[in-house]
C-alpha cells in the first residue's frame, strides 16, 4: 500500500505534537518495517523545513528534511500536479496539490488528521487511527 503522509502528520512526529505523535510514530514505524510505502509530497518537505526551523532550530530542520527522505519516497509537484489541483473542487489549494501529487505518484490513499478536507478526494483518505486499524 503506497500512502502519502499530509504535512500535519509529519509534523506531529517532528515536533512531538500530543496527542497526535503516538499514531503517527506508529505509522513512521509502518514506514520504517516496509509494511507500506511512505509518501511525501515536495512541498511537504519545504514547509517542513520551514515550520521546524522556526519552531526548532535550522539544523533541526534540515536533519528532519535529510531523515524523511531517508525513509519515504517523494510524490514531485509539476504543472500537471497543479494544473489537475486547480480543476478539482477543494477548498484548499494545498489540499488538491497534495491529493494530485498522491495520485499520479501512484498513491492507494493519504493520511491526514484533516479528512474533511479532502471530501472531493477520490483517493482513500485515512486519519492515523483509520489507518493504524487498516494495517492491523
Amino acid at each position: 500500500m503506497r500512502i502519502l503522509f499530509d504535512t500535519n502528520v509529519v509534523l506531529d512526529v517532528l515536533l512531538e505534537r500530543n496527542p497526535f505523535v503516538r499514531p503517527a510514530s506508529l505509522l513512521f514505524e509502518a514506514v520504517e518495517r516496509r509494511k507500506i510505502t511512505g509518501l511525501l509530497c515536495a512541498t511537504t518537505l519545504t514547509t517542513i523545513d520551514y515550520l521546524v526551523a522556526r519552531a526548532r532550530d535550522r539544523a533541526t530542520a534540515r536533519q528532519g528534511v535529510a531523515w524523511l527522505m531517508q525513509g519515504f519516497e517523494v510524490a514531485p509537484v509539476n504543472r500537471a500536479v497543479l494544473a489537475n489541483a486547480l480543476s478539482l473542487n477543494f477548498d484548499d489549494f494545498e489540499d488538491a496539490v497534495l491529493h494530485e501529487a498522491a495520485r499520479l505518484a501512484g498513491a492507494d490513499g493519504l493520511v491526514t488528521r484533516n479528512a474533511p478536507d479532502f471530501r472531493a478526494a477520490t483517493l482513500s483518505v485515512y486519519t492515523p487511527a483509520e489507518l493504524l486499524a487498516a494495517l492491523a
